[in-house]
């Protein structure tokens, strides 16, 4: 987890950072709607299981001694680093007291709670998109050309009674259009029926 972030408390609701160092609530955000300037975190990764939060005032949010959540360091320490704990679907943000991130009767972050229950549940949010692999859904016959693609899947239907591989020498430009219109399998079926040499196609 790193770059821009926000920490929902509730549903559509950022903590946002006030211009003492403290930290607070926002106001209630439309859906679809973005945050604010002072609702946006900087996540820097400091293990596999501690990140260190900036706020857009370019300090780095810690654990007062009375557990109240500040941003006015100027450097990452034991009590900027801070770890996100899940259970069950849940999230948690624990700090370097080992308390969990609430809301204070006064409206204010603080950090002093040894368990997490409702009130300390958080979201954190991010516009990272995500990059899905292509080639890890696709199946490995289909990987490479249309041609080796049909030749995949004539050995892996086919019976071998005479010990030949058949496969069919019409032209591969339906191939190619089917693979792209995602129709492939129906028309290498096609292909195999005529063969006559397929076990699913007889």
């Amino acid at each position: 987890m790193t770059g821009s972030v926000c920490v929902e408390m509730g549903n559509h609701i950022y903590i946002t950072c006030l211009d003492n160092g403290l930290f607070s609530l926002g106001q209630l955000h439309k859906e679809g709607e973005g945050p604010n300037p002072e609702e946006v975190l900087t996540a820097v990764r400091l293990s596999d299981t501690k990140i260190a939060l900036k706020s857009g005032y370019d300090k780095y949010l810690s654990v007062d001694q009375d557990g109240v959540v500040v941003g006015r360091s100027d450097a990452i320490g034991t009590r900027e680093q801070w770890e996100p704990v899940t259970n069950e679907g849940n999230m948690a943000l624990c700090g370097s007291n080992n308390c969990f991130v609430s809301l204070s009767s006064d409206g204010d972050l603080v950090c002093r709670s040894k368990m997490a229950g409702s009130e300390e549940f958080i979201k954190i949010r991010s516009n990272v998109s995500v990059e899905v692999d292509s080639k890890s859904t696709t199946p490995l016959e289909e990987r490479g050309k249309v041609k080796d693609t049909e030749v995949s899947y004539v050995k892996k239907f086919q019976s071998f009674q005479d010990r030949h591989l058949r496969v069919n020498q019409g032209d591969k430009v339906a191939l190619k259009r089917a693979k792209n219109d995602g129709s492939l399998h129906e028309v290498m079926l096609d292909r195999r029926q005529k063969m006559k040499s397929d076990r699913y196609c007889k």
